[in-house]
């Protein structure tokens, strides 16, 4: 009969394909990484010419004399502020409330990027938002002199409620706020900010004349990991990116079709037809000849006894594991013979011929009628 299993050449030849494919990949993220190695990619990030970075921005504003502080903790804001400082929020929403109204106070303006109740109820009282509109042009429709010099921009992200003293631009999605220190801008998203929506419409104008009234603006990033904004420590899942979930779940999927693919489709039993049928007599016929031809009589003989055992355990009420002595006290008992003769045709020396044999066979045939 040929075996079916798989042997190492047949795995190898079936598992080199995605292993090549394994290793390009590999190798195609390793040259990304390296050739990407220094540039900055986050979103409204001044270093970063991704389309959602914001370094054309900051390059406007440096050739405009603004100098800009790029901050990455909340310590490193702190220690760059000044009251003549312009202060800008990304993530106001990953910084305690808190903290970042004592950020506020010691800047001269600030703009936050699409802030939540729990900062609004701090550094905005009475504002609140109302909808999440999506990015679209959007026309001034107000007196704050930024929008109105700046006429329509791509705005989106969240939308508020203009409250008291507060005025409303864009449809809400921008919110300015006078104060005793300037002026706190609110805008529902950073879309304005992006180097690829930067020269749409009046964003680059409207962006310019917000962050650009000060010599100096500091440029605040926050993140889930910075220990010093006063959030809690978050969990695993909250600090892994969006896209890598739905990056691994889509991995997962792909891996579990590949093992589809890949497996061994086992069919139906499939009965095989034999060339001849061979009466069990005949099997044990050649057995004995087998026997017979070796000079096998003790084989044979143990052969005999311990099938003549394991009926006759049953019959007597013992288990498979019954010692030696057990089995001939309850034979003796069951038969009436003496327990040496009982202990020396189940346990005794093998015979040394056929005619041995052959009598051996007898008695133990005699002695299991005897039991039953």
């Amino acid at each position: 009969m040929t075996s079916v299993s798989p042997d190492a050449r047949r795995i190898w030849r079936a598992a080199r394909a995605p292993a090549v494919i394994a290793v390009i990949v590999v190798l195609g993220a390793l040259v990304v990484l390296l050739g990407s190695a220094g540039q900055q990619h986050g979103a409204l990030d001044p270093g970063s010419a991704d389309p959602g970075g914001s370094r054309a921005l900051a390059r406007l504003l440096d050739r405009a004399g603004v100098r800009i502080v790029t901050a990455r903790t909340y310590a490193d804001a702190e220690a760059a502020l000044r009251d003549d400082a312009t202060l800008l929020v990304t993530g106001p929403d990953l910084v305690d409330p808190a903290k970042l109204a004592a950020l506020r106070a010691r800047a001269a303006d600030a703009v936050l990027i699409g802030p939540g109740d729990r900062v609004l109820s701090v550094l905005a009282p009475g504002v609140a938002g109302t909808g999440e509109p999506g990015p679209a042009v959007r026309e001034p429709a107000c007196t704050v002199a930024a929008a109105v010099a700046a006429g329509n921009v791509v705005l989106g992200g969240r939308a508020y409620a203009a409250h008291g003293r507060a005025r409303g631009c864009y449809d809400g999605t921008l919110l300015q706020l006078p104060g005793d220190r300037g002026t706190t801008t609110i805008l529902g998203d950073g879309t304005p900010m992006t180097n690829d929506r930067l020269a749409d419409e009046g964003d680059a104008a409207l962006t310019l004349r917000l962050l650009g009234r000060s010599a100096t603006l500091v440029w605040y990033l926050p993140s889930p990991s910075d220990t010093g904004s006063g959030i809690g420590a978050r969990s695993f899942t909250d600090l892994v990116p969006r896209p890598w979930v739905f990056g691994t779940i889509q991995l997962g999927a792909a891996v579990v079709l590949f093992a589809l693919w890949r497996a061994r489709r086992l069919g139906p039993v499939v009965t095989e037809p034999l060339p001849v049928v061979v009466r069990a007599a005949e099997t044990t016929e050649g057995r004995a000849r087998l026997y017979r031809r070796a000079g096998a009589a003790g084989h044979a003989a143990d052969t005999l006894r311990q099938a003549a055992l394991g009926r006759m355990r049953p019959l007597l009420g013992l288990g498979p594991a019954a010692e030696a002595g057990a089995v001939v006290a309850a034979v003796a008992a069951r038969t009436g013979r003496p327990g040496v003769a009982v202990e020396e045709l189940l346990y005794g020396p093998a015979p040394g011929d056929e005619a041995g044999l052959v009598r051996l066979a007898d008695e133990l045939d005699r002695i299991e009628r005897e039991i039953s």
